[in-house]
């Protein structure tokens, strides 16, 4: 499953020295006038997206009722203010950089390779790299350019998320959907990764029709091309199990690969409290919604330590933490997306079928849900548990309006999305500007 890293120790570009990250280009890359083989070039933007994943696992579970932080100034990540732009070294300046990093490498392959995989490869990746900078900062600058201006500085002026979407995150997805084929090679993107992602990115839209279409065709094709719960949940999870049948798509980590991080991605040390800024993290929120949950709940046992105060579902493994690939994408959560976009467009019967495959392999009984106003609660609450600490809590909260409510407090919308990093800002003389309320 670590085949895409192949050429990265000898050609990936690891520095640059432009004055926005948005500029930033493979140094130690031939130009692509004078490229054939594109290769290397598409391995550098599955490459980066290591750089997000452990900004978009803290964002995804400290922001929300899952996990806190213990030590200041760190706990602005539970106070709703301005002052979450102290946390720019951490998290969202190694977010940023590595995203805009993916995104001018996935460029070079669509503009120059003639490959049409290749080109659908690097169309889901920038996709999926504008998705992750539309949850966390809403509206971001847009390049689609390999070589774009340095000088015509209009290009940095973000775009609105909505455009965002329609006019760069659908595109790409369809057209990769149409280039690439449904079985997972290499852990490498695949058409139900692509169309996996579209259904996902249409649920944050809102649009839940097409969300349906799309989350449909992965559920009912996923046989066919190999993918399948896992009959226990446990072989999920841990560097063991990478690539198993419930992976449609996943962010490969090896610890002698390092990210923006200048060291291997260590998401799940933040979890299983192994850095003194949360010493036990989970909150306890989490752990009464497994107590009521049941002891059936065969996920409690996988999630969290016994004493309820750590994570455990990415183990240290006996040092090989450092291993675990990053989930993108699962059949499971899938499958509840694909609930919740029935149930909102009034199937609510269908929806249950779906939600009860989820709580069966859980060891729970069917929903005793009904109505479609329940049946939409119990689905966020399956969502909750069956996707704790994989990133999910606070995007899914925003997503469904539900921030106050779940929360306990009243959270301005400007604190929904993250600060822009204020070097970004800065060096851009303001071109690119800071969410309000930062």
């Amino acid at each position: 499953m670590k085949k895409i890293y192949i050429f990265l120790l000898g050609s990936l570009l690891l520095t640059t020295a432009c004055t926005t990250d948005l500029d930033q280009a493979p140094p130690n890359l031939a130009s692509s006038d004078s490229l054939t083989d594109f290769d290397g070039v598409l391995n550098a933007a599955y490459f980066y997206q290591l750089g997000a994943v452990t900004p978009m696992a803290v964002m995804g579970e400290f922001r929300a009722d899952n996990a806190f932080m213990f030590e200041a100034p760190y706990t602005e990540f539970d106070l709703f203010t301005q002052n979450l732009t102290t946390m720019e070294d951490q998290f969202f300046g190694p977010l940023y950089t590595a995203l805009y990093k993916s995104i001018l490498s996935a460029n070079n392959v669509i503009e120059n390779s003639s490959n049409a995989t290749q080109v659908g490869e690097a169309r889901f990746l920038r996709a999926l790299a504008y998705f992750k900078l539309v949850l966390a900062f809403g509206d971001v600058t847009v390049n689609l350019d390999a070589s774009p201006s340095l000088t015509d500085t209009s290009i940095l002026v973000r775009q609105p998320k909505a455009d965002v979407y329609n006019n760069v995150i659908i595109p790409d997805l369809n057209e990769a959907i149409s280039a690439l084929g449904t079985v997972i090679e290499d852990g490498r993107a695949s058409r139900y990764a692509a169309q996996g992602l579209l259904g996902k990115v249409y649920m944050h839209m809102r649009n839940t029709q097409a969300a349906e279409t799309n989350l449909a065709a992965v559920v009912n094709g996923a046989g066919a091309a190999g993918i399948s719960l896992e009959s226990n949940y446990a072989d999920i999870f841990g560097a063991a199990n990478e690539g198993n049948s419930e992976i449609i798509y996943s962010t490969q980590i090896l610890s002698s690969i390092v990210d923006e991080y200048s060291f291997a991605s260590r998401f799940w040390n933040w979890f299983v409290g192994d850095d003194s800024k949360s010493d036990y993290p989970v909150d306890q929120d989490l752990v009464a919604a497994f107590n009521a949950s049941g002891a059936a709940d065969t996920r409690r046992a996988v999630t969290l330590h016994a004493d309820g105060r750590t994570a455990i579902k990415f183990p240290k493994d006996g040092g090989l933490g450092s291993e675990h690939d990053w989930i993108e994408l699962r059949l499971a959560d899938v499958i509840l997306l694909y609930a919740e976009a029935l149930n909102e467009n009034g199937n609510t019967a269908a929806a249950l079928i779906q939600l009860n495959r989820i709580r069966s392999r859980a060891g729970l009984a069917d929903s005793s849900a009904t109505s479609q106003t329940d049946v939409r609660q119990a689905i966020q609450d399956e969502r909750r548990l069956e996707l704790a600490f994989e990133g999910h809590r606070w995007f899914d909260l925003v997503r469904t309006n539900t921030v106050n409510a779940e929360m306990g407090v009243t959270v301005s919308p400007n604190y929904h999305v993250f600060p822009i990093p204020t070097s970004e800002v800065r060096s851009t003389n303001g071109v690119i500007t800071q969410n309000t309320g930062y």
